[in-house]
């Protein structure tokens, strides 16, 4: 019961945490885009604004891929140690501080090289990177090897619901405004909240149980020598595997969020919202599609499909032109996932659950750096 209890806990912080992330990253786009419309003087027409943006986004996610590198190591470090809570606690401080920083910049007029500030302050913690490894971790040390992928995958199923309400809800919060209110303040103000309520959470009320894998330990223990050289082979391609997919989807989200801005598409802040809930709603049919289909499919088949559909969806996200061709595009991707799912439930079955989540925090960062790399030469050297 207890344990039972401490895996809702888990998954009740991660959906909060993702809702208040759906917020933030609807208006944070939309927050910098005026703010630079305002300082050049010019019009939603001219695209004098929009290399600015760029520069500005492309800088942001260079900091916030390269700093939790260093910090994320040392957060996975003490939760080896047993405080394995401060590898979700100290990563939503961050969050918290980062987003109460973007509260009073809007609040009180500050300049927008404070958003250089709260982009550290997050990465310092660890950021979002870190604090998704801490919640599969967490999980992975609360189950069983027999029941911890369907954990897991619940896991991103629950997420991937916060994601769609807050990206539906976030655009049109954004726009509720008053003399004495600016729009977006509203919306920051209830992420802080929710952040801060789940860090009371944490706190006072988290309570991570005492290793439950001891089937799997007992197997790793009794495992024949001989056993050990092909599985680290599997785990060493199961790891690579995850880096590389993972790398590519997630420069490709970095992308659309500037394709979204700027011509031809120009979206408002609700379209913004839509967009990315649309990326939400590939995890939900992502996991739906790979419950269903797992019962006709092999995982080999299954990943092959999820490859097949993110490479036809970003081949027509590449012809672009109008809203209904970016959700034709997305349409095409709603098996994309798939390939993560599947790795992330392997891996947690070829290694004890205690290093699960060490490996999860290497392959996240390692998916940062190689980001950071690509980002840099998008910056620097176009």
């Amino acid at each position: 019961m207890h344990g039972d209890h401490s895996l809702w806990g888990i998954q009740l912080v991660a959906a909060g945490v993702q809702l208040g992330n759906s917020f933030f990253l609807t208006v944070l786009p939309m927050v910098v885009k005026e703010r630079y419309i305002v300082a050049s003087n010019s019009t939603q027409a001219d695209d004098s604004w929009q290399i600015s943006v760029s520069s500005f986004f492309m800088t942001y996610r260079v900091l916030s891929q390269l700093v939790p590198i260093l910090p994320g190591f040392f957060l996975a470090w003490l939760g080896d140690i047993g405080w394995r809570k401060s590898l979700i606690a100290v990563p939503l401080l961050g969050l918290m501080l980062s987003r109460l920083v973007l509260l009073l910049m809007l609040l009180r007029d500050w300049p927008l090289e404070v958003l250089w500030v709260e982009v550290l302050i997050t990465a310092l913690c660890g950021g979002s990177t870190v604090f998704w490894s801490g919640i599969m971790t967490l999980l992975s040390l609360s189950s069983t090897g027999r029941n911890r992928s369907k954990l897991l995958m619940r896991a991103e199923l629950i997420s991937g619901i916060s994601g769609v309400v807050g990206c539906m809800t976030g655009g049109h919060l954004y726009d509720l405004s008053s003399p004495t209110v600016r729009p977006g303040v509203i919306t920051f103000l209830v992420c802080l909240l929710l952040h801060a309520f789940c860090m009371l959470y944490i706190i006072f009320f988290l309570q991570v149980g005492p290793l439950c894998d001891t089937e799997s330990l007992n197997k790793l223990s009794n495992a024949s020598p001989f056993a050990q050289p092909n599985k680290v082979v599997n785990i060493v391609m199961l790891w690579v595997a995850g880096i590389l997919y993972n790398a590519v989807d997630s420069s490709t989200t970095n992308i659309l969020v500037l394709f979204q801005l700027m011509e031809p598409l120009h979206w408002n802040v609700t379209q913004v919202g839509y967009g990315n809930a649309s990326g939400f709603l590939v995890m939900l049919s992502s996991f739906l599609s790979t419950v269903i289909l797992s019962r006709w499919f092999s995982d080999r088949t299954l990943i092959t499909i999820g490859l097949i559909s993110n490479a036809a969806g970003m081949l027509l996200m590449a012809f672009v032109t109008t809203t209904y061709m970016f959700f034709l595009a997305r349409a095409l991707t709603l098996f994309s996932k798939m390939p993560v799912v599947l790795i992330s439930s392997q891996l947690s079955q070829q290694v004890h659950s205690s290093s699960y989540g060490y490996l999860t925090v290497d392959c996240l960062l390692c998916v940062a750096t190689l980001q950071m790399k690509r980002l840099i030469k998008m910056t620097y050297y176009p």
